[in-house]
């Protein structure tokens, strides 16, 4: 059996993660960002000692503990929480720096200290996106913005002071709560005769529910320690991603436009390439992630009103 703590529990990941562990009745906590600040290094320690030594369970949006039997349990904290505002980021260093290696930080010494495991949600930025093949989990880094720049040392940071952790990385994530590229795309659809895409940039689409089961079997599973790679499988451009979302809601495709980074700027720069290579994953044994597109089409069936409230 496997208990989990989720920190970043309000997020996309995070709300999957806790929907996923429900599904397959894994005792969960889910701490949001006004539940436990994980830059404080107290508040932390607290949170991670009461996890690791209780035996009842409460996640977010609960109005009470019921126990489910966590005395046992392997425990693992997955940390979902991070400050993801690329471009804000560009001016806002010390706040990035904050969640993504001082919060990052305190929750794995806390889980170290307990002696549990820990699953560190990493990001694509960590490289400099100028490859042409998918990167493997040991290629160069070389974040090119002060998000990639934060991330990549909370990695360090993470397995510096917990080695028998995980760090997984993982790329243009969206998922049914808060926002993202495909709740924006079906929103620009309904209101645009035509929308411009960058395609020039190319990664790999996930789904939150994919990842989330992911590292659900990653927290219960026998892996040493170190980085790996998660994604949906195969790549696309941001064009072909949101012609994706338009076949979706059953609009002409051909209304999204094909533009180049040049002719969207933003304050902080992206990776023109973020496929990441799943050969890490695999070959610890955990289960590939589906193809981006299928997943796409697999969301929009599960959680249609989510993607298109407007819609039905």
């Amino acid at each position: 059996m496997t208990a989990l703590l989720v920190t970043g529990a309000r997020g996309q990941l995070g709300a999957d993660l806790l929907r996923r562990a429900a599904a397959l009745s894994i005792p969960a906590v889910g701490l949001g960002s006004a539940d436990l600040d994980i830059t404080d290094p107290e508040a932390v320690e607290a949170a991670v000692a009461h996890f690791a030594n209780d035996t009842g369970r409460h996640a977010v949006g609960d109005d009470d503990s019921s126990s489910s039997g966590q005395a046992g349990a392997r425990k693992v904290i997955v940390n979902a929480a991070a400050y993801t505002a690329v471009d804000a980021a560009e001016t806002d260093e010390p706040g990035a720096r904050a969640v993504n290696v001082v919060g990052a930080q305190n929750l794995a010494k806390a889980a170290a200290a307990q002696g549990i495991g820990l699953i560190h949600v990493s990001t694509d930025y960590v490289f400099p996106g100028d490859a042409t093949r998918a990167y493997e989990v040991d290629d160069p880094t070389g974040p090119r913005s002060v998000y990639g720049a934060t991330k990549l040392a909370g990695e360090i940071a993470v397995r510096s002071a917990h080695p028998a952790a995980h760090v997984v990385r993982t790329a243009w994530v969206y998922g049914a709560t808060g926002s993202n590229f495909v709740k924006t795309m079906v929103m620009l659809e309904g209101s645009r005769d035509t929308v411009s895409v960058v395609d020039d940039q190319v990664g790999s689409p996930t789904w939150t529910a994919d990842l989330a089961a992911g590292l659900i079997q990653l927290a219960g599973a026998d892996v040493p320690g170190g980085v790996l790679h998660a994604t949906g499988a195969g790549q696309t451009s941001w064009c072909g991603f949101a012609r994706a979302v338009f076949e979706e809601l059953g609009a002409d495709p051909e209304r999204v436009l094909p533009i180049t980074t040049a002719e969207f700027p933003r304050p902080a720069p992206r990776p023109a390439y973020s496929v990441l290579s799943p050969r890490a994953w695999n070959e610890a044994g955990l289960t590939p992630l589906p193809d981006w597109r299928a997943a796409l089409s697999d969301a929009f069936a599960a959680h249609r009103a989510e993607f298109s409230p407007t819609r039905g």
